[in-house]
């Protein structure tokens, strides 16, 4: 988070990187379970917000329970001139849910990757064309996903 963090400021975020308890007074039970008031949490969060150290706090929709059960890693040769205007694009399709820009080697020329969704592959398929025509780059890759083999949230407090 760019600066050391308090003993308090760890607390808070090894219960929040737990996500979220799904009840009625989220805060509440984070802050109990640190052994704090609420406002002394939601204080050290609004705080992160204004630093910058905190982007948002939100729900992690399974893509698979909602119907979204296909994907693709899709990884694009883009002038590096363009590189910002064309992730700018990829990135403003709703079927993605992840865009990076990521360093080429001799053997990879691929600099820009989404994570495109959809209900099956004929439908990550289209997007990825419409995607394509849409920026004008026309040497990409798809890497479907076969098989999800871990995903959970960052953990970055380890000894709480």
């Amino acid at each position: 988070m760019g600066s050391t963090l308090s003993d308090l400021e760890k607390s808070i975020l090894a219960v929040l990187q737990k996500g979220l308890p799904l009840t009625l007074t989220p805060y509440r039970d984070m802050a109990g379970e640190i052994g704090i008031e609420p406002e002394q949490l939601l204080e050290v969060l609004r705080q992160w917000d204004a630093d910058g150290k905190l982007r948002r706090i939100g729900a992690v929709v399974s893509h698979v329970k909602v119907g979204l059960s296909a994907g693709s890693m899709v990884v694009w040769e883009v002038e590096p001139s363009r590189s910002e205007e064309v992730g700018r694009i990829l990135a403003s399709f709703a079927q993605v849910s992840h865009a990076y820009q990521r360093p080429t080697s001799p053997s990879w020329r691929y600099n820009l990757y989404t994570m495109v969704h959809g209900a099956d592959s004929g439908e990550v398929d289209r997007t990825v064309r419409r995607m394509s025509k849409a920026c004008g780059v026309k040497t990409y890759c798809q890497l479907h996903t076969k098989r999800e083999l871990k995903k959970v949230p960052p953990t970055y407090i380890m000894d709480r």
